[in-house]
């Protein structure tokens, strides 16, 4: 299908300026802000990555104040993000734009992609936005554009379409205007051209668009598999003694690792939560534990799983303070109060809301 490259850049380019939201990382451009934008962004809502991203900048406002900070110290800032894998790559690129790179990040995208974390998109992102390279990007909102554009009809995670994908967004960026054009297609996929009722009378590119010349936007991309949601059912312990709370940080090869936790874990079979935080407790530190209160159920989703996690208030019963780790690094006694200092994952830190919120400690 013939396409009007000229026409498609103009109509775009005229809409962003029109329309672009008023984003921190859109105020200078710093390509330090736009890799922690991109990063952060992965896997989060707008709103709430230009909460963290103010959050970040205040405490890290370029590669050497976020080389100087300890891992925990990121992980604390990171808290509520998951995927803490990213937060560990940006600390190693920290090192390495120290060492190698003078605390400036590489403009090519052939030299982005060396560094840790930094993907095929991530790199062309970088690369345009930060320093207006002129390479493409593809990521969800653009292979969403382009397949209803194009009226691709195959799914869009197959090799040869990804191939495709990338070669027509190339074929589209005009040059010297990367960084506004990929904003451009960015800012319509997450605005107009969005994955549910896509918006079509108020698209700019509508008119040369096939998805919607044909009325087959609303069946592009091509839908795979449906994502089947897992159950998982989990129990944790506060164990408090002498006034502090025991806490552990996870093995660094565990999913969230690093992270301080309570010790628990999944419910087996035929096995009460109540039940599950003693076993628990026996087999990851060696502590004889006695329940006491209930403190509260917490829900957390994640891509493919709902965590429900039983919480409760126990105590030592056999007196020992000092663990046998089997399932951690770390362990430390700590006063209610400094539970904040700690980055802990998503349904453990509910959990010391909770607590908190209620003065339950």
């Amino acid at each position: 299908m013939s396409v009007n490259n000229t026409q498609f850049q103009n109509q775009l380019l005229e809409w962003f300026a029109e329309n672009k939201r008023d984003l921190p990382w859109r105020k200078t451009y710093d390509p330090y802000q736009v890799w922690i934008s991109e990063i952060m962004l992965q896997q989060t809502q707008m709103d709430r990555g230009v909460d963290y991203f103010n959050r970040w900048m205040k405490k890290y406002p370029d590669v050497y104040h976020l080389h100087d900070a300890s891992e925990q110290e990121l992980f604390k800032s990171w808290e509520g993000l998951g995927y803490y894998s990213r937060v560990r790559n940006i600390r190693k690129c920290a090192e390495i734009l120290v060492r190698d790179f003078n605390g400036s990040l590489p403009q090519t995208v052939k030299e982005l992609q060396k560094l840790p974390g930094i993907g095929p998109y991530t790199a062309g992102a970088i690369s345009s936005i930060g320093f207006n390279v002129t390479v493409p990007v593809v990521d969800g909102n653009i292979g969403r554009i382009l397949a209803r554009y194009f009226n691709i009809e195959e799914q869009l995670k197959l090799p040869k379409v990804k191939k495709h994908l990338w070669q027509l967004s190339e074929e589209l960026v005009p040059d010297g205007r990367a960084r506004e054009f990929n904003q451009g297609l960015m800012e319509l996929g997450a605005l107009i051209c969005t994955p549910r009722k896509p918006n079509c009378n108020t698209c700019p590119i509508r008119k040369e668009c096939f998805g919607y010349r044909f009325d087959a936007a609303h069946a592009r991309p091509v839908k795979g598999d449906k994502v089947v949601i897992v159950p998982i059912y989990m129990a944790t312990g506060v164990l408090v003694h002498d006034g502090k709370v025991f806490i552990q940080q996870r093995l660094d090869k565990d999913i969230w690792g690093g992270l301080w936790e309570f010790p628990g874990g999944s419910i087996e079979r035929n096995e009460t939560p109540e039940e599950t935080v003693v076993r628990e407790y026996e087999e990851e530190t060696g502590f004889e534990v006695e329940l006491e209160n209930k403190i509260t159920i917490t829900t957390h989703h994640y891509t493919r799983y709902k965590v429900t996690l039983h919480g409760y208030f126990c105590r030592l019963g056999n007196n020992a303070q000092l663990p046998e780790l089997s399932s951690a690094q770390d362990f430390r006694w700590v006063e209610p109060k400094e539970l904040d200092m700690y980055g802990f994952p998503s349904g453990h830190r509910k959990l010391i809301n909770h607590i908190q919120d209620n003065n339950l400690l």
